[in-house]
């Protein structure tokens, strides 16, 4: 017998607000959250557009000595984690914590502490760097802080997948609660490489949108888009086995119902350009789930605003859904936020859970040409109400990775 998993907590962090109140009404007002890089002095640089985390005090929330022991991603975890359990009610003290775990991602890491502590090292010797650099820039200390913080000492872990990190974080997260293993899990990812190198490193592969107007650089199915636009911050969910939730009171969100992850094994960088390994990933999902297509109102697309991705999911959704790939709604929430690399899926993956409580469908903004291989109705410029039964939420990463989440209303 399949044990029911259900979300209790979410927290984030990300380019349209710094918790989740904030962040869902700038998706209902169809915000757009990406501007002008600050971070470095981009003169030298095709790349100017970025979706950044602002007006967050980071000492303030975890305390000065705390925060200079953190890469940025790892800080923007704990803060969205601190949300997400504060939301939840959870108190550890009350639980049986060898059965709560945290499986967090990152799809890179500590890229600007890599950056700052190297270049330290050339400037005053490889002896003189930080003591701190090692753990600082590690990929699975967000997890190992979040743990740490509130004394969870189950199954802890990090997915390193590209930008499908934090889908299958999600979906691994599910699985293990599912499958008896554990009660509650935090879940989710992080991401911050808004910096010289990691701008300059996905430039050179010619992935990154170069448009200068803040409204045209990430706008997905959109016939002039041209590269995504990186963002940073972090989601995270709290997940609850149903009983568990039940008996303790507890707020429930929605019903995370099915998980499907495979590979299109096809090429480094780009995905299958018919879709395959797409669709046999959002049919895995919904069978996981014991769904059909038609159960399925809402799709929050992986839709990163490059030619290749946005095609080829069109395809991947028409593959998957058949004739009722014509009744859905698609929308793609990086036209919002940029592209959150390893963080991307969990802040989606929240946007998709407050779709299906609230039945709002969030909008593709700053839609202007369209584009006959992008034919589904992905939901333009401005948020919809519509009853929202189930949602599918994707994520696609370099290498191949497919992660799909099926999220519907709480029974």
């Amino acid at each position: 017998m399949k044990r029911r998993v259900v979300i209790t907590g979410l927290g984030t962090v990300n380019p349209l607000g710094n918790n989740v109140e904030e962040t869902w009404k700038k998706v209902q007002e169809n915000a757009c959250g990406i501007g002008p890089i600050t971070h470095f002095d981009t003169e030298n640089f095709t790349v100017k557009m970025a979706g950044e985390v602002k007006n967050l005090n980071v000492e303030d929330i975890l305390g000065k000595k705390e925060s200079k022991r953190m890469d940025r991603f790892t800080q923007f975890a704990m803060i969205a984690a601190k949300e997400a359990m504060e939301d939840s009610g959870l108190d550890p003290e009350k639980e049986d914590t060898n059965r709560c775990g945290v499986l967090v991602s990152s799809g890179i890491g500590g890229l600007p502490t890599i950056e700052t502590e190297h270049a330290k090292g050339l400037e005053k010797g490889f002896n003189r760097i930080s003591p701190f650099f090692i753990p600082m820039a590690i990929s699975n200390m967000a997890a190992g802080q979040i743990a740490i913080a509130y004394g969870l000492h189950g199954m802890c872990s990090c997915v390193v997948t590209a930008c499908a990190s934090s889908n299958n974080a999600i979906g691994d997260a599910f699985r293990h609660i599912r499958d008896g293993y554990a009660e509650v899990m935090v879940c989710g990812g992080a991401e911050s490489c808004i910096t010289e190198l990691g701008i300059g490193g996905f430039a050179a592969l010619k992935a990154l949108s170069t448009a200068e107007d803040a409204n045209r650089a990430s706008i997905p199915f959109d016939k002039e888009r041209n590269g995504f636009v990186m963002g940073e911050g972090a989601g995270i969910l709290i997940l609850e086995e149903y009983e568990h939730a039940k008996a303790r009171g507890a707020k429930i969100y929605a019903e995370l119902a099915g998980y499907g992850a495979n590979c299109d094994a096809y090429h480094i960088t780009a995905p299958h350009p018919e879709g395959e390994g797409g669709a046999a990933c959002m049919k895995l999902a919904l069978e996981d789930a014991g769904m059909v297509a038609e159960d399925i109102d809402y799709i929050n697309a992986h839709g990163t605003s490059t030619h290749l991705n946005d095609s080829g999911e069109t395809k991947a959704i028409r593959k998957a859904f058949g004739a009722h790939a014509e009744k859905l709604m698609v929308s793609s929430t990086k036209s919002m936020t940029g592209h959150l690399l390893g963080g991307s899926g969990a802040v989606e993956a929240i946007f998709t859970t407050l779709a299906v409580q609230n039945d709002f469908v969030p909008a593709t903004v700053n839609y202007q040409v369209p584009d006959e291989e992008c034919d589904l109705d992905i939901v333009p410029n401005e948020g919809r109400k519509a009853v929202v039964r189930a949602a599918v939420s994707n994520s696609l990463g370099f290498g191949g990775h497919n992660a799909s989440i099926v999220i519907k209303k709480a029974e």
